[in-house]
């Protein structure tokens, strides 16, 4: 069954920021992930969240997120990101 990550990043310095950029999506691809939304525009339709940048991946499935999270080839791209924004995130399955 397919699984989504839904992302919320508060970016606090988007020049420090490149590198993950750059090398993250490979590691995203080896574990059967791919972006279906990276930034852009987006348009609050119903209640009082106000999300800064939404990522939305798709993955085979949940095991294959924690995978990529804990992957060690990531590791220092998270503690990059994790050193110039705050993250919200959230793994959710899909409808087989």
């Amino acid at each position: 069954m397919p699984a989504y990550l839904i992302v919320n990043i508060d970016l606090r310095d988007a020049e420090a920021y490149k590198p993950y950029i750059a090398a993250v999506p490979p590691i995203v691809a080896r574990h059967g992930g791919e972006y279906l939304v990276r930034g852009g525009a987006f348009e609050i339709i119903e209640g009082t969240w106000q999300p800064n940048r939404l990522v939305l991946f798709r993955f085979p499935d949940r095991a294959a997120i924690r995978a990529f999270v804990d992957d060690p080839d990531y590791a220092p791209f998270k503690a990059l990101r994790l050193s110039v924004a705050t993250t919200d995130s959230v793994a959710v399955d899909g409808i087989a």
